[in-house]
């Protein structure tokens, strides 16, 4: 879990603690849901609306994957490029919405792995994830 992008010692147990068990989520977005890192919606006459993040959920563990987003974008170029991308519409939505540090975290859970930062292919110019 340490080898996650700013995710330290403390951050690290928090987040075990928090999460316990990762099998008891079926996949990264429903993760996210239990963190309450997810947009509140709200529909009327067939449109969908989506709002500030919900209040329901893991304070704790929100408050970890948030505050762990300030440092995972100074040590991982790629988190960087999508953080900047998403700034333009404010640094608080920004940091809410890099949910890929929550992403990450629940592959390196449920695959026992440590994590490598994402590689650019020189010949593509294309971004991959690594796990291994």
């Amino acid at each position: 879990m340490k080898t996650i992008p700013g995710i330290g010692e403390f951050f690290a147990r928090l987040i075990d603690a928090e999460i316990d068990d990762i099998g008891r989520f079926r996949s990264a977005k429903k993760l996210a849901a239990y963190a309450g890192i997810v947009p509140s919606t709200y529909s009327s006459g067939g449109k969908t609306y989506h709002g500030r993040i919900i209040k329901q959920g893991n304070k704790w563990l929100r408050w970890a994957f948030i505050e762990a987003v300030t440092p995972a974008v100074a040590h991982d170029p790629v988190l960087k490029e999508q953080y900047e991308h998403l700034k333009t519409k404010g640094s608080n939505r920004a940091k809410v919405a890099v949910r890929r540090l929550l992403t990450i975290a629940f592959q390196v859970l449920r695959d026992s792995r440590p994590y490598e930062r994402r590689a650019v292919c020189p010949e593509s110019g294309s971004k991959q994830s690594r796990l291994s």
